[in-house]
């Protein structure tokens, strides 16, 4: 298929491919990832090595011999939370071939990121979604066709729907699996997830609620849970309350 961004040749798609998205350090914002095809086989890996790797001013996406196939760098200072892209392991002088931004920098709750092509003017992407809750598409804007995928895994043994650490990156025909890895890691940098708390230095735990729980609960008032979670996103106090009731209901 012609006409689409290319970071890597070698891992374009000749057809749908489903990966499997595991990340490998639940503490620490950003922290390694591995990612799997159907058959169970390393495709990509981000390797971390502990609290520091968060601090640092570049993210390598590696193959499974260590070979760097992509960098990505966030640019600073940057109200947009930009980061860009570099072909293989990044050196003095290089010129990014892509670069990703929020659309906004006030809305926080729905992921919107623009994406811009530097040696193809004549293709744009844009990324919709919630990444925090494993719902996104990267869209060719100007095919206006989903090209990419992220949504939660669910057991197919038991139905189950897996915690969010674990999550599917469908790749469509003709994309490249590199540049879908490699916006998947800058959405996991914006959104800036973080199982650690460095005040108390102690563990937290974030229950996961369920979408089809929160839409089962209901007040009968308008203020209802739904419409004042979706009033105040980033309440501490209402977002606690919600992931209470959730699993009370649960035991």
């Amino acid at each position: 298929m012609k006409g689409e961004f290319i970071v890597q040749d070698g891992y374009v798609v000749k057809e749908e491919t489903h990966l499997t998205v595991l990340k490998t350090c639940l503490f620490f914002a950003g922290d390694g990832f591995k990612v799997y095809d159907c058959k169970g086989q390393l495709v990509f890996r981000v390797d971390s090595y502990g609290p520091n790797t968060c601090d640092k001013d570049e993210v390598v996406l590696m193959d499974p011999r260590g070979h760097c196939l992509l960098t990505l760098c966030p640019k600073k200072p940057s109200l947009h939370q930009r980061w860009e892209g570099f072909k293989g392991e990044r050196m003095n002088g290089d010129k990014p071939i892509f670069s990703v931004k929020k659309s906004s920098i006030i809305e926080r709750s729905q992921t919107s990121i623009t994406v811009e092509v530097y040696d193809n003017s004549s293709v744009e992407y844009h990324i919709e979604g919630c990444f925090s809750q494993r719902r996104c598409k990267v869209f060719n804007t100007v095919k206006k066709k989903s090209m990419v995928e992220i949504h939660r895994k669910v057991d197919p043994t038991t139905g189950v729907m897996l915690g969010k650490e674990v999550f599917s990156l469908c790749v469509k025909r003709g994309f490249d699996m590199v540049f879908a890895m490699g916006l998947v890691l800058v959405l996991d940098q914006i959104n800036g997830e973080n199982y650690f708390d460095s005040v108390t230095t102690k563990v937290v735990v974030h229950p996961i609620v369920e979408d089809y729980r929160v839409n089962q609960l209901s007040l009968s008032n308008p203020w209802s849970l739904k419409s004042i979670r979706g009033r105040i996103p980033y309440c501490t106090f209402i977002r606690d309350l919600v992931n209470f009731i959730c699993i009370k209901d649960r035991i």
